[in-house]
This record gives C-alpha cells, structure tokens and sequence, in this order.
C-alpha cells in the first residue's frame, strides 16, 4: 500500500486528509526508518509494508468502531514500541489526547522526538511497566480507551489495560488471525477485571491476506484493587 493508496483506502471510510496530515504520516515514516538503525523499533522497513501493517492497521480501531472515538477522547497506548497504534490515530483524530506508557527509556527517546517533529499537542509518554502504572492514581480508571497491540495473549493483556480504563470506557486489542482461542482463554480474567466484550470483529488489510482481530471490551465495573497484581505477575500468573 503506497502512500497514495492509504489516502484512497482512508476516503472510503469518509476520512480526507489534509496536506498536513499526508506530511505528518510521511515524517512519520522517515523518522522511524531513521531511528530503526540505532534503535530496534521495528523489522517491517518497506514504505508500502510500513503504510499497509503499521500506519492502516493502527487506524482499524477508529475505523471499525468509530462510536466510541469521540472528540477530545483521552486514549492511553500501552506497550506502544513506536507509536503503534496511537500516533497514527492521533494524526487521523487530532483532538485525541494520548498518553503513551512504555517501559523502554530508548523507544520514550524516539516518541519524544517524534512528537515535536509532528507538531502534536496533547501527547503525553510515561516510562514504566502497566502493572505500577495502573497502580497509580494519576493513571488508574482515567482513560475513555486503553489499547494494546500486540503485547500480550488476553488474559494478561486484561490485567495491563484494564485498570486503566474508567467506568463506562472501552479496552481495544489489536490482535492477530485467530484470536477465538484467546477470547475463551480471557472470561475469567475480563469478568474478574470488570469488562465485557462487546464485539469481536476479523479484518483483512486492503488488498493483502493479513488477517487481524479487533477486540472491543467495555468497562462496566471498577477493578478490584489488588489488579494489576507486581510487575511480572500477570505474566507467570495469567487469571484464568
């Protein structure tokens, strides 16, 4: 998908860019090709890869459920490695306001940078692990939407996203083909977390065979406050 055909596959969702926002996703694509060399950010280099499995696929949340990205939404980002997929939201709805949580200082460098040379206002990094960050009271049940794309299997992805969310918003998971197995694995753990699914939604990316599952959970009870449980429970622990 080059960057021409991103703008045609966007406007058959009603979404236009302007120049600004055609200049934004292709700073976007320099700067992370440039930082690639000296920081692991990302295998996928080719522009049409980059703009089709990075950019796009960043934007099926919007896309897809569309109802629940309403103007100034605050959206936390978790694990977001280099930006994936809050940046490309932020550019598509600028009126977003993100924060992005990540435990590795180098990639914080990277957004850092990338965000002035983007010109955002209304972007805000946290350097940590979700486990202490949704223990704090800064952060925790503050958020319209917490995503997460490939992070984590479900059942934990539950336990970093959840506590994040305030009552009545949303936890959407961006995961790969196949994602059923996943979704049964994670009752136990969304119901102890406080959140539903409401919908489960496969996709293929425009004119590919990538498959991805979009997983939309809402919040409608607070988290018990022992969750998230220390850094590395959730993981070796998985509330099954």
């Amino acid at each position: 998908m080059n960057p021409e055909q991103f703008v045609q596959e966007l406007s058959k969702y009603n979404f236009r860019l302007t120049d600004e926002q055609k200049k934004q996703f292709k700073l976007y694509f320099k700067d992370l090709l440039a930082a690639n060399e000296h920081v692991n950010l990302t295998r996928i280099t080719e522009e049409d890869d980059v703009y089709l499995k990075h950019f796009f696929d960043s934007l099926t949340p919007l896309l897809t459920f569309k109802k629940v990205f309403k103007e100034n939404t605050t959206l936390c980002d978790v694990g977001s490695g280099a930006g994936f997929p809050s940046l490309p939201l932020k550019i598509l709805q600028p009126t977003l306001r993100v924060t992005i949580v990540d435990s590795l200082a180098k990639r914080l460098t990277f957004l850092k940078k990338l965000i002035t040379e983007l010109n955002f206002q209304g972007v805000t990094l946290v350097h940590g692990r979700a486990e202490d960050v949704g223990q704090n009271k800064l952060y925790r049940e503050k958020f319209d939407i917490v995503t997460a794309r490939a992070v984590a299997k479900m059942p934990v992805l539950s336990e970093y996203c959840l506590p994040l969310v305030k009552k009545g918003g949303y936890f959407i998971a961006l995961k790969g083909p196949k994602a059923d197995d996943e979704l049964k694995d994670s009752q136990k753990a969304l119901a102890v977390l406080g959140g539903k699914v409401i919908s489960s939604k496969t996709l293929t990316l425009p004119d590919s065979d990538e498959e991805r599952t979009l997983i939309l959970v809402q919040k409608d009870k607070l988290t018990p406050k022992k969750y998230p449980r220390q850094a590395g429970t959730p993981h070796r622990k998985p509330i099954h």
